[in-house]
């Protein structure tokens, strides 16, 4: 029994005796491995050390005290890990590390010179803690430059190589500090601190969603020797569907030929967002949403752009230069789509009053808006409150305007090269508007005004088409607006649709519709042709489009006029003129009507049925009169035209002329 309790004690001790072995084994090995990682960073040209390391046999349990890089640059990117800790350790292959837990204590990340008008910039955070990671085996390499495009080409390829099931952070702070070139002042810079962090599901460099619950900051700096601050607070921060290899494409230079879209986000949404700046200056945004984002790298040229941006301290670009960097800038829009972005519940308190926007609309496809629309605007000018309901842009090439704008800048346009901007935008839309009217307490309102062309010959729109839908109060001080006021008509109102369209294969011109409603007091509508209309009458050349212009033909006439009251009124204020009765001054009207027909119709004998009609529409209220002049022959527009300034009495010779009163 001795011997084999002795047995049993002795398996326990060399059992014993190998557990420790081992453990010490792996301690070494563990080292090693760790220690050959920060040779590699070492050897790049960048410091990296380490404190103590310890692992754990039985939970895998990898610790590393006192962690620290720095990048070999002049303006070096450093850093700093109290402790790395990684719990249920593994190695799926020689290149890659799992572990089912891995945290980070006391984090803190220096970059100096991120910007030219950035000295430093230092993000701390006192824990960062990751779930089911996977990733490099070895330290990731330290960028080889201080730029900030260069940290975040380096971030994201790190972010891209990382699988995990979450990773959070519940606090993350900042500071900043602004350069010379910033003209911010001395001491000038800034605190930010993000609360909440929480990414989900990373895997194969996609992002399932990320989240923070707020972020707040303050900027200090001068303006003309005087301190300001401003302060702020961004809350849910959310973004779904993101892809961080294709975010590290935009900074890529060897992307700069991949001409593909990449979808680099689903849905963004924040809010709200409060600013408060000088005293009694505060903004409110309750929200702001951004789908579908997507970025092509051969378009937008972000490398190769800020190689064109000049280092702090040289010279101002030259001309050709400031266009050239434009015109990179121009690319960098054409490279970016976005399906649908939208700000709504801006609320502003400034000492001159408030303003408050319901939203704010637009879409985006490389570099051009598709619309952008502002909707809810309320604010106040010094006669009073401003409303608009909606105002839009239906469509507006960015990127060729910036463009344009480079081209401009050299020198000042030529209407020829100013008329280049029309293409650029597609329609404007006003709604809702009620604007103050002078002093006079009255608002001047706008229902609709409604504006688009298109079809466009060069430069030139060959289709426009304009929708008003407008009222004004009357000054009674103003005397060309007095007779209207005796009258008992306090306010003007227009209600208008005009058209016009080139069709390049039958080469004809057509004003159609053409319809105005003059303040309850007329109702008119009228269509106008022109025959052998050439495309040349279109050019922005004054010579090419004269030339044109003498080959278009006058065509079709036809005008309908409805009488709202509008005949009385003109009876009575030419009656107060004369100082006789309303019944005699239409008769004075009438006859002077009759003796001009009487010298028309020898010349036409058409004119003696217009003549006719115009008497009957003066004579009786209420009558809608319809005329239509149809060309006998070809008319030249251009010898029409000469002809009403020298012969006016036998320009209407020149049409079959069909005219007709009714009720």
């Amino acid at each position: 029994m001795n011997k084999i309790l002795l047995g049993l004690i002795a398996v326990v001790v060399i059992a014993a005796a190998g557990f420790f072995g081992f453990d010490f084994y792996a301690q070494r090995r563990v080292t090693r491995d760790v220690e050959a990682a920060f040779e590699q960073v070492r050897a790049t040209g960048a410091k990296a050390s380490h404190g103590k390391i310890t692992f754990d046999v039985k939970s895998r349990t990898l610790t590393i005290a006192d962690v620290a890089t720095e990048s070999g640059t002049q303006s070096p990117v450093s850093v700093k890990i109290a402790s790395l800790t990684m719990t249920g350790l593994g190695q799926t292959d020689a290149a890659r590390v799992s572990a089912g837990n891995v945290e980070f204590s006391d984090v803190e990340i220096g970059v100096a010179r991120p910007t030219p008008t950035i000295t430093s910039l230092t993000y701390k955070a006192p824990r960062i803690t990751v779930k089911d990671y996977s990733g490099p085996a070895s330290l990731p390499q330290l960028p080889a430059s201080s730029s900030i495009f260069e940290l975040y080409r380096s971030a994201f390829g790190l972010l891209a190589s990382i699988n995990a099931s979450s990773v959070a952070a519940p606090s993350l702070t900042g500071t900043m500090t602004f350069s010379a070139a910033a003209k911010a002042g001395d001491g000038a810079g800034g605190e930010f601190a993000y609360s909440g962090i929480a990414i989900e599901n990373m895997k194969d460099g996609k992002v399932a969603s990320s989240k923070t619950d707020k972020v707040v900051f303050t900027i200090n700096q001068q303006a003309a020797g005087k301190p300001i601050k401003m302060t702020g607070e961004l809350a849910n921060i959310a973004a779904t569907d993101i892809d961080v290899g294709a975010m590290a494409a935009i900074v890529d230079p060897g992307k700069a030929n991949d001409d593909r879209e990449y979808r680099i986000q689903g849905h963004v949404s924040a809010g709200p967002y409060v600013i408060t700046a000088a005293p009694g200056v505060n903004m409110r945004i309750e929200g702001v949403t951004v789908d579908d984002t997507r970025i092509n790298p051969s378009r937008m040229q972000l490398p190769a752009l800020l190689a064109m941006i000049p280092p702090q301290g040289s010279p101002p670009p030259s001309a050709a230069q400031a266009r050239e960097l434009l015109d990179k800038v121009a690319g960098l829009y054409s490279g970016i789509g976005i399906a649908d972005a939208e700000m709504h519940g801006l609320s502003v308190e400034t000492p001159q009053g408030p303003l408050k926007l319901a939203s704010m609309r637009f879409n985006f496809e490389h570099g051009k808006i598709g619309e952008l629309a502002v909707e809810g605007l309320d604010t106040r000018a010094p006669n009073g409150p401003i409303k608009v309901g909606r105002f839009a842009l239906k469509s507006l090439d960015v990127a060729n305007f910036m463009r344009l704008s480079a081209q401009f800048a050299a020198q000042k346009p030529s209407a020829e090269q100013a008329l280049a901007l029309f293409p650029l935008i597609e329609g404007v839309e006003v709604k809702g508007v009620a604007s103050p009217y002078k002093a006079t307490g009255k608002p001047v309102n706008i229902d609709v005004l409604s504006l688009d062309w298109g079809q466009f010959v060069g430069s030139i729109p060959s289709k426009l088409r304009l929708t008003a839908k407008l009222a004004a109060p009357l000054d009674a001080a103003d005397p060309r607006q007095q007779p209207l006021v005796a009258a008992g008509i306090d306010r003007m109102a227009v209600d208008a649709d005009l058209g016009a369209v080139w069709t390049e294969t039958s080469r004809a011109f057509a004003l159609e519709p053409v319809k105005l409603d003059i303040a309850g007091l007329l109702n008119a509508s009228a269509k106008v042709t022109l025959d052998n209309v050439p495309r040349e009458a279109f050019s922005t050349s004054a010579t090419e489009a004269m030339g044109a212009a003498a080959q278009i033909e006058a065509g079709t006439i036809e005008l309908t006029v409805h009488d709202l009251g509008v005949i009385d009124l003109a009876v009575a204020q030419f009656a107060l003129t004369r100082n006789i009765s309303r019944d005699e001054a239409r008769k004075v009207i009438l006859d002077a009507i009759k003796a001009q027909g009487g010298e028309i119709g020898g010349a036409n004998p058409d004119a003696t049925a217009l003549v006719t009609a115009i008497g009957q529409f003066i004579e009786t209220p209420g009558q809608t009169l319809v005329i239509k002049l149809t060309p006998r022959a070809k008319a030249p527009a251009l010898q029409l035209m000469q002809l009403l300034k020298t012969d006016p009495q036998s320009a209407p010779a020149q049409f079959r002329i069909e005219a007709s009163t009714g009720l």
